[in-house]
């Protein structure tokens, strides 16, 4: 892979071609069109970890992608700066530098922007009640293994393509009209459904990263920039900014929250099950340094007399925390920088940096301390039951929907809740198709209204179908 091509600006059809008087990047045309987008806007009634949660200081997509891109763009910078000061690819100038902070910063923005209502559970409810249901859906066996392994494996990434090149509506079915190299970097996954392979040991085959109905135009971009089946590269940085976002977040949020306590972190931290992760004496002095400076933390803030010296501790350690990760990814991508652009390279950059210990640590503390809490499964049953009801109701009304079969009453008024832009896409894209693609696409549609679907909008319209309110 090279730069000249992997910057590729093209963009699908030929409505987003740049006016003569226009003086932006086509990538800072990309950044304007996401922050003006309803689909971007959205997200700030999407939690990021705990749904249905009313607090004010919890992070919410929106303020998470705010944050990832940041993060995103700061990795760009000191990646390309160190590139092109040890003149580690000669190809590599100040503009690519300048073109590849710009996609990171927009790729942070839009990372999020398929994910379902609900934070990370409505993924995984969303797949539960497909293996559930779809035998039912399709009793005949209609569909091919991949549709109905984009189904069983439902995935945000693979949603996040299709909601920017499809749904999202600006000017014709072509999307939002975004360049093909930002596109690409928000592909974390360059295979199919049929494609996962998580014991290939390349992360890659973790997930899928497009549907079969984004196939074609999965191709188009990935031959534009010459990425093809390989990772792109500034995925790379896109991966450790959210990463670093959300390791960092999530501790602060269930501090905050009363989930873990101070204690309770340090002693996770220094306990052998953590710290024994440590792989040379180099992480070990690393890891330990950093437990250290959050006693320290505590001390100071205690000494200065501020209403929550734990908190505040903790929050100050988290920052310095993040620097350490971001100079950790930045040193991988510029040591593993061959491999990343030969598509040879089959980890995420923090888990070969010198701060993977604190990574992992913070990782499965808040997993297990937050995630695995009373408070985050009632919450998260509740926003199963929300997502299963609208499912019931949804995806058994679409089933008949355009096959000239008569719709009941009800399912009628059902398939009128679905936004007329995903009708008007469905029907543009099944026109010919036969009969295992359309009921395919009807299941997509289904899919892609309940990830159109705000936590708050999901709640409601919950309420209102079932009668509650």
């Amino acid at each position: 892979m090279n730069w000249n091509t992997l910057l590729s600006d093209k963009r699908a059809g030929n409505a987003g071609k740049k006016q003569y008087d226009d003086l932006r990047t086509e990538f800072q045309r990309d950044y304007h069109r996401i922050i003006g987008s309803a689909s971007f806007r959205r997200l700030q009634d999407k939690t990021q970890v705990f749904p249905l949660d009313k607090s004010d200081f919890v992070r919410t997509r929106l303020t998470h992608s705010l944050e990832v891109s940041s993060f995103a763009k700061s990795l760009g910078q000191s990646c390309f700066t160190s590139i092109i000061k040890d003149n580690i690819d000669p190809e590599v100038d100040e503009s690519v530098k300048d073109t590849a902070c710009s996609i990171l910063e927009c790729a942070g923005l839009l990372h999020d922007i398929g994910n379902p209502p609900f934070g990370h559970f409505g993924e995984t409810a969303i797949r539960d009640w497909f293996a559930e249901n779809l035998d039912k859906l399709d009793p005949n066996n209609i569909l091919s293994p991949q549709m109905r392994g984009d189904l069983l494996n439902f995935e945000g990434n693979a949603q996040a393509l299709r909601l920017l090149t499809k749904l999202h509506y600006l000017v014709d079915e072509n999307g939002m009209h975004l360049t093909y190299a930002l596109l690409n970097t928000i592909i974390k996954y360059p295979v199919p459904s049929t494609g996962i392979n998580k014991k290939s040991g390349n992360i890659k085959d973790k997930k899928m990263g497009y549907y079969l109905a984004e196939s074609d135009l999965f191709e188009e971009i990935t031959s534009s920039t010459g990425a093809g089946s390989m990772r792109y590269p500034l995925t790379y940085l896109l991966e450790a900014a959210d990463d670093i976002a959300y390791k960092t977040a999530d501790i602060e949020d269930a501090i905050k929250k009363g989930l873990i306590s101070f204690e309770d972190l340090i002693s996770d931290l220094k306990s052998e099950r953590y710290s024994g992760a440590c792989r040379n004496d180099e992480e070990k002095a690393e890891y330990e340094r950093l437990i250290k400076m959050l006693a320290e933390a505590r001390e100071k803030a205690a000494a200065r007399n501020v209403s929550d010296p734990n908190v505040n501790a903790v929050q100050n350690w988290l920052i310095h925390v993040q620097t350490m990760m971001l100079r950790g990814a930045t040193a991988s991508f510029c040591e593993n920088y061959s491999a990343i652009m030969s598509g040879e390279f089959t980890a995420d950059l923090l888990s070969v940096s010198i701060e993977n210990p604190i990574s992992k640590a913070l990782s499965n503390i808040a997993y297990e301390r937050a995630f695995l809490s009373k408070q985050i499964l009632r919450t998260e049953i509740a926003a199963g039951t929300m997502l299963d009801f609208l499912l019931d109701k949804l995806a058994y009304a679409a089933v008949d929907f355009d096959t000239g079969k008569k719709l009941s009453a009800i399912d009628q008024k059902l398939m009128s809740i679905i936004s007329d832009n995903y009708i008007q896409n469905y029907r543009f894209y099944s026109k010919d198709k036969d009969e295992g693609e359309k009921l395919y696409l009807r299941l997509l549609l289904v899919t892609d209204s309940i990830c159109g679907m705000t936590d708050s909008y999901a709640k409601t319209l919950y309420q209102e179908l079932s009668g509650i309110s």
